[in-house]
């Protein structure tokens, strides 16, 4: 055979050729295909890993596409229920935890007969606070510089005053004790401008508030997105060039407005053309005219508890210097059905007069027929009792020939705000169609008594009083001054952010009290346990008096007061009767003081509590800083 023959032998099939070379090749080959695959599995392994990674970062980081349940965002439960944004705000039916009571918030919105609605604290709330719904005599008031716009439940007639009008649709729905006010009515006497969409959700888009806001320009495409967050549910998107209201800047995210009543977020990237702009509508608000006097107020309240004390009116005034205002505390609530009663004299209206004095005469609240939170809240809650009441003072006031009315009700409570703020419209619209200068007496400013709305006075009224006295009252649980220099600049500066100076009047005290503290016993203690007494370890008792008795009672005790800065006023204590005596003094230097803050604040004037309880020396003092 020759060699090329004995080439084509298989390798497999010779002697010894595990040994030769072909069998080697293959095993190389083997091993690479072996090294490839196992490449190919790592390669394919880490696509995987890949995958997964990429996925689960998409899915912690990618943009969702989750669109919002709008009827929840809104907070809409039934066919009839629409939407309400004001202001870019989303009014929710539970929005102050309400709908958690035993009875649940009212409806934001409804529809009746095709017409819009919104519910009358909305209103009252949000948009235009002088709408007045009284529930208990089913009637929808709104007051105006000359009189009441007054309308019916169901009704689509109304008066404007004195005037017989009628609208193209119910005006009032109620449903219980709940009103609903037609939106056409409701923007008839307000400055704002609505619109209504269909969808995907009926809503009401409202704005009322007019001026400065900052605005932008989406440049492209864009979510809305409930909150801030790719991960958030979309509210709606939004077509580039759509202009939107600038709420709040979150960094890579900003709070926004669309016109169409969307709020939520969008990312700051999708936005441009930041500017602030000012808008405004075209509308005549009503004018309150007012009696301005052409001198500073210089006031006293003469406490005038019988017929008999109208007698000393000559006596009171002989002693005072450059007095421009007498306030005989005069007329009173009698009971709860709107009845006043009145100690209200003639004669010492004529002898004010003759002394160039005006006479303010003052309807109170307490010291009456009644006295209670409860029974002011009975007779202002009533349109018809409200009524009588002005009546009867507007009547007495006419008769006896007063200068104006000084109102001057402190049993209210804060369930009684909007009630009272009414009766304070009502009547200063009598005092004004008939001459008489009208003034509303308030303690001063505290959050506990905002439902008093000084702002709302200081529109209305011709002068706001505040009462810078009774920083400690009889019922305080530890002794204090009556009326410390920082309680009086605290109360005028916060006033004077609802009431311009020309109409606010700062009352100061004639009087101080004499305090009597001794460590409680531990019954008393035990007695007191969870309550606000409890916190102070000392039982007190204190007396008012007048600036000459309080200096008679130390000199009997043989004390002399230092003056203390912090209160601006002369301090002094001492131990007797098996206990400690305090005594804050309103005297010529801490009076001082007080009309020192006055006068830098140029208010309308100063008033005092009470006619006789003064030294006849302040006289001369009041006259340097008031006239």
């Amino acid at each position: 055979m020759d060699e090329r023959r004995r080439r084509r032998v298989p390798a497999h099939g010779r002697p010894g050729a595990r040994n030769g070379r072909r069998p080697a090749k293959r095993s190389s080959r083997a091993r690479r295909r072996r090294s490839n695959s196992v490449i190919r599995w790592m390669i394919f392994i880490v696509l995987v890993i890949a995958v997964a990674g990429g996925f689960l970062l998409w899915k912690k980081y990618g943009s969702s596409n989750e669109k919002a349940d709008l009827e929840q965002y809104y907070d809409i439960g039934a066919d009839d229920e629409i939407a309400v944004v004001i202001n870019n705000e989303v009014i929710r039916e539970n929005e102050d935890g309400s709908s958690d009571d035993m009875e649940a918030a009212p409806v934001p919105g409804r529809i009746y007969d095709g017409q819009y609605y919104l519910e009358y604290s909305v209103v009252r709330d949000r948009i235009n606070e002088r709408f007045y719904w009284d529930p208990n005599e089913n009637v929808l008031l709104y007051t105006l510089p000359d009189g009441n716009v007054t309308v019916e439940v169901g009704s689509r007639d109304y008066t404007d005053i004195t005037e017989k009008k009628s609208a193209d649709y119910d005006i009032l729905k109620t449903e219980g004790r709940t009103a609903y006010i037609a939106l056409p009515f409701i923007q008839q006497y307000t400055n704002m401008e609505y619109e209504v969409y269909d969808a995907p959700v009926v809503r009401a888009v409202i704005t009322s508030e007019w001026g400065e806001t900052e605005t932008a320009v989406i440049k492209r495409d864009t979510e809305v997105r409930y909150q801030g967050g790719v991960k958030s549910p979309i509210l709606t998107e939004t077509d580039k060039g759509a202009k939107v209201t600038v709420l709040e800047d979150e960094n890579d995210w900003m709070r926004v407005g669309t016109e169409d009543g969307f709020v939520g977020y969008v990312k700051t990237s999708a936005l441009k053309d930041m500017a602030t702009e000012t808008t405004s509508r075209e509308f005549e608000e009503p004018v309150y005219s007012n009696i301005s006097k052409d001198y500073t107020i210089n006031m006293a309240w003469h406490n005038v508890t019988n017929e008999t004390a109208n007698g000393y009116i000559l006596e009171n005034i002989a002693r005072t210097k450059g007095l421009t205002t007498i306030a005989p505390t005069w007329f009173s609530l009698a009971d709860t059905e709107g009845n006043i009663s009145s100690i209200a004299d003639p004669d010492y209206v004529n002898y004010a007069h003759q002394s160039n004095l005006e006479v303010w005469a003052v309807l109170r609240d307490f010291h009456g027929g009644i006295n209670s939170y409860d029974e002011t809240y009975e007779v202002l809650s009533y349109t018809s009792k409200r009524t009588k009441v002005i009546n009867q003072v507007i009547a007495e006031a006419i008769e006896t020939g007063v200068d104006g009315i000084n109102l001057d009700f402190e049993l209210v409570s804060s369930a009684c705000g909007e009630h009272y703020i009414q009766f304070v419209r009502e009547l200063s619209v009598r005092c004004r169609q008939n001459g008489l200068v009208f003034s509303v007496d308030n303690y001063v400013p505290q959050p506990y008594n905002a439902h008093y709305d000084l702002q709302e006075q200081g529109v209305v009224a011709d002068y706001v009083v505040i009462m810078g006295y009774d920083e400690h009252t009889e019922g305080s649980y530890e002794a204090g001054s009556v009326a410390s220099i920082g309680y009086l600049e605290n109360g005028i500066s916060e006033a004077l952010r609802m009431v311009p100076a020309e109409k606010l009047v700062a009352g100061v005290p004639f009087f101080t009290r004499l305090w009597f503290e001794t460590p409680k016993t531990e019954e008393e203690l035990a007695e007191e346990a969870g309550t606000e007494a409890a916190q102070y370890p000392n039982k007190v008792t204190s007396t008012a008096y007048g600036m000459d008795e309080a200096e008679k009672v130390l000199s009997d005790s043989e004390v002399q007061a230092a003056w203390d800065e912090a209160t601006m006023q002369n301090y002094a204590e001492w131990e007797a009767d098996g206990g400690t005596y305090r005594i804050w003094l309103e005297d010529r230097q801490s009076l001082e003081a007080k009309l020192k803050v006055i006068a830098e604040n140029n208010l309308a004037g100063v008033a005092e509590w009470s006619l006789g309880m003064e030294d006849p020396a302040v006289w001369d003092l009041i006259l340097q800083y008031v006239n």
